[in-house]
């Protein structure tokens, strides 16, 4: 990467910040010390410059450079989550990207196990309440509070690039999820294909749901020209 993630902590006072917080939440036999998560961080960091470098929000990236604050929880969301499975694919420590995972589920309510396979681009906001299960996952993913991933007869959904569900809604099954579809709040979308372009909602009317072709995805007005050329 050309340029550093502007952090709030550096990455030496960020293994600190989170040691002590893996030791308060988890007083066990097994202390964590900031040495096991130095290198870690630094690639969690990486990790999440790339996946901020996409989004034009200015909370998360100024035009030049990406930006992380430790005080931001949809921030923290998604570093926890690279710093677990970071930790997980690189160290098998399986006890300490247990704990980070178990940190994330209990400061934001966010539960996505550290060895799903989440994508390199993706954002959380809000996130209170949302379950991520093992589905196939692209790039340029969005899930809002409320939110569930998860399997029907042990068959998960398969999602296209640049999927976006918004507030309480979810998507369980054996579903294939085409490129730019979005979900809209309340709706669920249960062993249901959807094609590209589709935007998914419960009818007000009727209560029936209903899927229909949209020219604008959710997802596009967080995200740069990048997310266009999906």
């Amino acid at each position: 990467m050309t340029t550093k993630i502007m952090s709030s902590l550096t990455q030496d006072e960020l293994s600190v910040y989170i040691s002590n917080q893996l030791n308060c939440f988890f007083p066990d036999k097994f202390v964590v010390h900031p040495s096991l998560l130095v290198k870690n961080v630094a690639v969690a960091l990486d990790r999440l410059n790339y996946c901020f470098s996409k989004v034009i929000n200015h909370r998360y990236n100024n035009g030049n450079n990406s930006i992380y604050n430790h005080l931001y929880s949809d921030h923290n969301i998604v570093f926890y989550w690279f710093l677990s499975n970071t930790i997980y694919k690189n160290t098998n420590d399986e006890n300490l990207a247990s704990k980070l995972y178990y940190l994330n589920k209990s400061l934001h309510g966010f539960d996505c196990m550290y060895d799903t396979n989440l994508p390199d681009i993706f954002l959380i906001f809000h996130g209170v309440g949302t379950m991520l299960g093992k589905a196939e996952y692209k790039d340029f993913f969005i899930a809002m509070q409320g939110c569930t991933v998860g399997s029907h007869k042990n068959s998960y959904p398969k999602m296209g690039k640049g999927v976006s569900l918004t507030a309480n809604s979810s998507i369980i099954g054996d579903c294939t999820i085409g490129h730019r579809c979005s979900v809209s709040s309340g709706t669920q979308i249960f062993q249901k294909n959807m094609s590209n372009d589709e935007v998914a909602f419960i009818n007000p009317t009727t209560g029936i749901l209903e899927c229909k072709q949209s020219n604008k995805s959710y997802g596009a007005q967080f995200f740069n020209e990048d997310f266009n050329n999906l």
